[in-house]
């Protein structure tokens, strides 16, 4: 008997199965590849499109399938046109991503199939990324430095009173520049969610997005990762200013993430474990006077990964962290140490860059500024 790989998920949300067909829906269809044949199946809303964007070897009329069963089942189901079809090809053995349905996995194993889980990343080729791939996250990462240009000169313009930044006259806010940053994407057919914008205390803690007034002589870091809706590829990058003076502290921590940044850039090639670079990047933050460890409940230093794959998904393999991973040519990842101190703030540094036989090319071309 046959195996086949099997998907049934909508590809708009699932990097597997648009890498598998390049063909984005709404509504979850399924994908299966029996030997080198890629088939999807679609109702009569989606045939024609898929026809001309799906770049799969057959697509399938839904409705045709669920016509074919109909002596058997009173209501045919989407899963019940997967079944004949599967039978048709003489499939019994099925491969399914982790994310896989379990309704769907334990009614197909009621009608015979042996169906087996895949850890991990299902299509595991798709964290190699072509020169077309690397072209289409480079220029969202183009537009995703628009955005960030425009976030850094609407502080740079801000007026300082008191501690407070105002722009146009009134307080500028994390949701002010945030709303800059998101208009900014929709323009460039970007969509971004969860923007950090975070001043001061804020951005000690690397994953709030930020509320409230920014101040003046504090760091504020800003983190935008949209994803092209036209390519449907992420990009990321991590800038930390400081509107008036940074203190002596915030600067030395700011070339402190510079110095780790480029450690990691350094040992960055192909075959490289992740986390042998993410321990030489702790090694360089321990010689700099800057400890990690937990402190009245809370976490300092640098307790985050070094960095992670990006495509198709914001995160996805490989991790440069504790876990290690070993790199290959042709993943693009992230490079971004921060470091996290209640009281003093946050800095972190990121870039993207694709990995190389001897080294890494670096994607990112924004400047890293402190002071503004």
């Amino acid at each position: 008997m046959r195996e086949a790989l099997l998907i049934i998920a909508a590809s708009g949300r699932d990097a597997d199965l648009y890498y598998a067909t390049r063909f984005l829906a709404p509504d979850p269809f399924p994908f299966f590849q029996v030997g080198d044949e890629r088939i999807i199946m679609v109702s009569d809303l989606e045939l024609g499109r898929a026809r001309s964007q799906a770049v799969v070897e057959t697509v399938l009329a839904l409705q045709k399938y669920e016509d074919r069963v109909k002596d058997r089942f009173a209501q045919p189901t989407q899963l019940d046109a997967v079944d004949e079809a599967l039978r048709e090809r003489g499939v019994q053995h099925l491969l399914v991503p982790g994310n896989f349905p379990a309704e769907y996995a334990d009614k197909l194993r009621v009608r015979g199939y042996e169906v087996r889980v895949k850890e991990g990343t299902f299509l595991e080729e798709r964290l190699v990324k072509s020169d077309v791939e690397v072209g289409w996250i480079a220029e969202t990462l183009r537009l995703t430095e628009e955005a960030m240009d425009i976030a850094i000169q609407a502080i740079r313009q801000a007026e300082i009173r008191g501690h407070e930044l105002y722009r146009a006259g009134e307080r500028l806010t994390s949701e002010g520049v945030r709303r800059l940053i998101h208009h900014a994407l929709l323009d460039r057919d970007c969509m971004a969610e969860h923007t950090i914008v975070a001043g001061g205390e804020q951005g000690s803690d690397p994953h709030l997005v930020g509320t409230g007034p920014l101040m003046a002589h504090q760091p504020i870091v800003i983190d935008i990762f949209p994803r092209s809706s036209r390519t449907c590829y992420f990009a990321d990058i991590t800038r930390t200013v400081v509107k008036g003076h940074a203190s002596v502290r915030v600067r030395q921590m700011h070339e402190a993430v510079l110095q780790a940044q480029d450690r990691a850039v350094a040992l960055i090639r192909d075959e490289a474990d992740g986390a042998t670079i993410h321990q030489e990047v702790t090694t360089v933050f321990d010689r700099l006077g800057f400890p990690t460890g937990e402190t009245n409940g809370r976490m300092q230093g640098f307790f985050h990964g070094t960095g992670h794959g990006l495509g198709l998904e914001i995160h996805e393999p490989p991790r440069i962290g504790k876990r290690g991973a070993v790199l290959r040519r042709g993943n693009v990842v992230t490079v971004e140490p921060g470091l996290y101190y209640p009281g003093e703030g946050g800095v972190r540094i990121e870039d993207i860059v694709v990995v190389t036989e001897t080294g890494c090319q670096i994607l990112t071309k924004f400047p890293k500024m402190l002071e503004i």
